[in-house]
């Protein structure tokens, strides 16, 4: 299932997108300046980014808004904290299919350009987390989990090289990519 560009080894990190990745949009409660008070995750999300962190990955959250709005969601659920970076488009001052996102976190994890076929990005955004991902030569791994985004690629950029229906699935995709006689770090 290797795919072209991709190198062998183990993974050197995980990065995830939030909404409709690990939270369900459609459950938001927003505040006047447009940051998430409350929302529900999506099920499944809460366990695996626990069994991710329990395994030793290196996690960057990877995600388009305001800072609090994940501080608020994630941090009530006790996952905020269990990512490594937080690549935040508030904060990093654009937004995802940007390279300077992804890189962003990349560069916090200590990890060079040529390794990023060494990394998985998840999201629910064929033009934003599967386009900027595959630019940058990052496994991308589309989420297709609601009913919000399109489901059809608009170009090559845009095709994942894997895909997920629930969070979960990403567990046994990842024992497909890596080499089974690794264990994370």
């Amino acid at each position: 299932m290797e795919q072209s560009g991709h190198q062998p080894g183990p993974l050197l990190a995980i990065c995830l997108d939030s909404g409709d990745t690990l939270v369900d949009e459609g459950t938001e409660i927003k505040n006047a300046a447009g940051e998430t008070q409350i929302a529900d995750l999506i099920p499944g999300a809460a366990e695996l980014v626990r069994a991710l962190h329990a395994a030793g990955y290196a996690l960057a959250l990877v995600a388009d808004g305001p800072r609090a709005t994940f501080t608020n969601v994630l941090g009530h659920f006790g996952l905020f904290d269990l990512f490594s970076v937080h690549a935040i488009s508030g904060e990093v001052g654009v937004e995802k299919p940007h390279p300077a996102m992804f890189r962003y976190a990349l560069d916090a994890l200590g990890i060079a350009p040529a390794d990023y076929g060494r990394t998985i990005m998840v999201g629910n955004n064929l033009e934003r987390d599967v386009a900027g991902a595959n630019a940058l030569g990052m496994v991308s791994v589309w989420i297709d989990w609601a009913p919000r985004r399109s489901k059809t690629p608009a170009n090559a950029l845009e095709r994942p090289d894997y895909r997920i229906k629930t969070p979960l699935e990403l567990l046994s995709l990842i024992s497909l990519i890596e080499p089974r006689d690794h264990e994370p770090s």
